[in-house]
């Protein structure tokens, strides 16, 4: 069942959340459906949605359908980490899951929740995925979910910041299956730095766009190497923030060229 689409805004909404609020934020849950079930979470960690299984509700079961024993996924902006564990159960032993987070709140809970379930086939980088190795700003949001690469001189700190495309060619991580991305405003970087891999390994795509430019920018990326885009929440592609790019052609050299102009 859905949880999360019944509305705080209504009344049933908010008679069901109420239980929420006297549970203590370090208690250890199990989740309740979908692949993770009977996992530990943190119930402080996030949203409580999370360990109630019905986070992201559409896109994790789509995220379901696309993992297969034995793949290689990128979680890039990792979070606390519940996509890494939902990946690392359905890659399974054979698979691999490489985690990216910058925030040391958020590594912090990744870790737990790796070790809490025993996870031995996710490795974690605390590192921020951009175009290009090197020292970026990361100006934090309202809280540790909602930050990004951006200039900033209030609630900010130094990250390190990677190119998926140098991390691949130096043999640090094997190229993907399925990449899952959510990184508040730097996901064009991103699959920019990460070019050349996306042309010779084809992975799915799991991507959120953050404002309509940075939407735009990453659906001409994706198209011009030659992936079909559509839509995972109820709205039209042009107007979506999740979108599931899966390869439909050979990619040539050429792609990455135009696009790198």
């Amino acid at each position: 069942m859905n949880f999360s689409a019944i509305s705080r805004e209504t009344f049933l909404g908010r008679m069901l959340r109420l239980p929420l609020r006297l549970i203590p934020d370090h208690a250890q849950m199990r989740i309740l459906q979908g692949p993770l079930r009977g996992k530990k979470w943190i119930a402080g960690s996030g949203n409580h949605g999370c360990w109630l299984g019905s986070y992201e509700y559409a896109k994790q079961k789509a995220f379901a359908a696309a993992v297969c024993a034995g793949d290689i996924v990128y979680d890039l902006g990792a979070n606390v980490g519940f996509y890494s564990l939902l990946a690392s159960v359905l890659a399974g032993p054979q698979g691999r899951v490489y985690s990216f987070e910058p925030v040391p709140e958020n590594l912090d809970f990744l870790r737990k929740h790796l070790a809490m379930n025993q996870v031995t086939n996710c490795v974690i980088f605390a590192l921020a995925v951009s175009d290009s190795r090197g020292t970026a700003n990361f100006a934090f949001g309202l809280d540790s979910c909602s930050g990004g690469l951006r200039a900033g001189s209030g609630n900010s700190m130094a990250v390190q910041t990677v190119a998926l495309d140098d991390m691949v060619a130096a043999g640090e991580i094997l190229a993907p299956s399925v990449i899952k991305c959510d990184i508040e405003g730097g996901e064009f970087a991103a699959l920019k730095g990460a070019a050349r891999t996306l042309v010779a390994a084809a992975p799915k795509i799991f991507l959120a766009t953050h404002g309509q430019e940075a939407h735009q920018r990453c659906c001409k990326f994706l198209s011009d190497l030659g992936y079909t885009l559509t839509s995972l929440d109820e709205h039209p592609l042009d107007f979506s923030s999740e979108i599931l790019a899966v390869p439909h052609q050979k990619r040539v050299g050429a792609a990455v060229r135009s696009v790198e102009r």
